[in-house]
């Protein structure tokens, strides 16, 4: 497992809804130019005794320990074009379904065993797909029944109100710059790459959900359709 990325400072997984879980973890990278230090998330969704990791972060020992007491590992689904760094590892190491969107770029010499698309197979019941038709990079979000709809995103939705302790300074003040602390946010960079327009937001807006589980960011309960309605409004209106 040595040629796959360590993994980096994370908290615990934590039941968010009945048998939805979500850890928050830190992602390190370069991009613009620039080293980026911020946090990220992983959703992990049980059906029976089977776990589906959706937005993969790789845990350290103590953590994979509490990941595999909740279950079996056998889906692993990339929803975000801009995320994938630990996908490879989990992939490895329990032979879990990778699901992609078609067209999707992986790390780690992957290629997707099923591909995501909206109306085929999804990996556990209750589950739906909401492609991006608009953006630049595949994009998806998942819909879980369950609590009244659950969002499950990646870059496209974000809900960071303020940056939380796995930032360095350095992000903390760039980012707090750009626009990235905020409820209910689009994900500025991924705004920027992929250009979506607001016809994939009125689609998105059709669907029925009352929270989101985001690639980065706190948990949004309970107003995430009045959250993001009001969001879309703003940034797409005209």
């Amino acid at each position: 497992m040595d040629q796959y990325a360590p993994p980096l400072p994370h908290g615990p997984l934590e039941e968010v809804f009945p048998d939805v879980f979500f850890v928050t973890g830190t992602m390190k990278t370069e991009l613009m130019n620039a080293h980026w230090h911020f946090s990220r998330n992983m959703t992990v969704v049980r059906d029976g005794d089977e776990l589906t990791l959706i937005n993969s972060v790789r845990l350290d020992d103590a953590g994979l320990a509490q990941l595999e007491a909740l279950g079996r590992v056998v889906n692993l689904v990339k929803i975000g074009s801009l995320h994938g760094r630990d996908d490879a590892f989990y992939k490895a190491r329990y032979g879990a379904r990778f699901w992609a969107l078609p067209g999707m770029q992986h790390e780690g010499g992957l290629t997707a065993d099923v591909d995501l698309v909206p109306g085929g197979e999804v990996p556990f019941k209750g589950c739906s797909v909401f492609e991006f038709k608009t953006t630049k990079l595949p994009e998806a979000i998942l819909h879980i029944d369950r609590a009244g709809g659950i969002l499950v995103a990646c870059d496209a939705l974000q809900n960071w109100v303020q940056p939380d302790d796995f930032f360095s300074n350095e992000s903390r003040d760039m980012m707090a710059g750009m626009g990235f602390f905020q409820r209910a946010n689009f994900g500025p960079v991924w705004m920027q790459v992929s250009e979506p327009k607001g016809d994939d937001f009125s689609r998105l807006r059709e669907l029925s959900f009352k929270h989101a589980l985001c690639g980065h960011g706190e948990p949004l309960r309970d107003i995430a359709a009045e959250a993001y309605g009001a969001r879309i409004a703003q940034v797409f209106a005209g």
